[in-house]
């Protein structure tokens, strides 16, 4: 009783687990018609979707909710299965758990997302395992796009759209320290007194320099210019640039 749990009033700790060969039998039985052989099959797997929806505990939904869903999910998988196959029910039955999941929480997330914009992103998602069983590698958004004959752009709007917010108190990081969530990786510059008083600063100490030298610091550190480049544009060697830019860089420090 100690591990008793209860998931929407199914006790785990007894849920059976059916060897392969038994599985075989219930699935020609159920084939030929046996609904207690379908029954048996669900109950027996009713652990894959326990292992399943543990994927999926910092989503915030009832754990009873997600059970619920995930057995739709086997229960699909269940008449699907193909016995021709050379495959494991596992194997089948997996994906289309988290398939049903998936679509339940995109269905039901707090943004909305309209009807459209849902098709598309789902078709999209199909083409891509399509093209990537056909092509042995994961497709690119151009490809996807352009098998599905859209516009590259609705594609990506589309996937973008579905996609799942994430909450600024997730963790990202743990090494047995105190964890490092999304909220410490993100940061506003503006609101920085230090970031404003180096910009300052940085303003000051570049109104030192003469007119040539803020020309040769402004093309190689906000234009991206090569020391090469610097040089053609004033009409001087590179080895002068590269003389007056060490030496300007030297003053501003020297200020700030």
């Amino acid at each position: 009783m100690a591990q008793k749990v209860e998931i929407c009033g199914v006790n785990t700790s007894e849920l059976p687990v059916l060897s392969n060969e038994v599985m075989r039998r219930l699935f020609r039985r159920m084939q030929a018609g046996d609904t207690e052989a379908r029954q048996q099959l669900v109950q027996g797997n009713l652990r894959l979707v326990l292992s399943v929806i543990q994927r999926f505990n910092n989503r915030g939904e009832h754990v009873d909710d997600l059970f619920q869903v995930g057995c739709i999910g086997l229960m699909k998988a269940i008449d699907n299965f193909d016995l021709g196959q050379n495959v494991r029910f596992s194997t089948y039955a997996v994906p289309m758990i988290v398939g049903e999941i998936r679509r339940y929480l995109r269905d039901n997330n707090p943004i909305r997302v309209s009807r459209s914009l849902r098709d598309v992103a789902y078709k999209a998602l199909q083409v891509r395992d399509t093209l990537t069983h056909r092509l042995g590698r994961e497709p690119t958004l151009t490809e996807i796009a352009r098998e599905l004959k859209m516009p590259r752009e609705e594609v990506v709007y589309a996937l973008d759209a579905i996609q799942e917010p994430i909450s600024l108190f997730d963790p990202i990081y743990q090494d047995g320290g105190d964890p490092i969530y999304v909220m410490d990786q993100v940061s506003d510059p503006d609101s920085e007194d230090e970031t404003w008083l180096e910009g300052i600063a940085l303003r000051e100490a570049m109104r030192k320099l003469n007119e040539r030298e803020q020309r040769i610091l402004h093309l190689r550190f906000y234009e991206g210019k090569t020391q090469m480049e610097v040089a053609d544009e004033i009409g001087i060697s590179q080895a002068q640039v590269s003389r007056l830019e060490k030496a300007a860089l030297l003053r501003m420090r020297k200020f700030m």
